[in-house]
């Protein structure tokens, strides 16, 4: 089994309130978890109105395919236009029985 992880820091241009910024990601969370099946959590940079971090998984077992599937995520946020992505961190974990 493979795990693909990503922490994706993401900027929030205009934004002048936690309320808005809780929008904007929760919207972001809510169509990639929809429209790409993963798992997506805010995992950083809570208290900051114009920075946000997410985090999203998934499991599988071709790795070609989990970082494809990953950077098809990130392009659909950009295309979103409710955020810029300005840093990403990914890491595939293999599991083993």
């Amino acid at each position: 089994m493979l795990i693909v992880a990503a922490m994706i820091t993401l900027v929030i241009p205009g934004n002048d309130s936690l309320k808005g910024k809780r929008r904007v990601v929760k919207s972001l969370m809510e169509r990639v978890r929809h429209k790409f099946e993963a798992a997506v959590a805010e995992v950083g940079d809570n208290d900051l109105w114009q920075k946000a971090r997410i985090g999203v998984a998934l499991v599988g077992n071709d790795s070609q395919l989990l970082n494809t599937r990953l950077q098809q995520i990130m392009t659909f946020i950009e295309s979103q236009y409710l955020a810029e992505i300005i840093d990403s961190q990914v890491e595939l974990c293999y599991l083993e029985k």
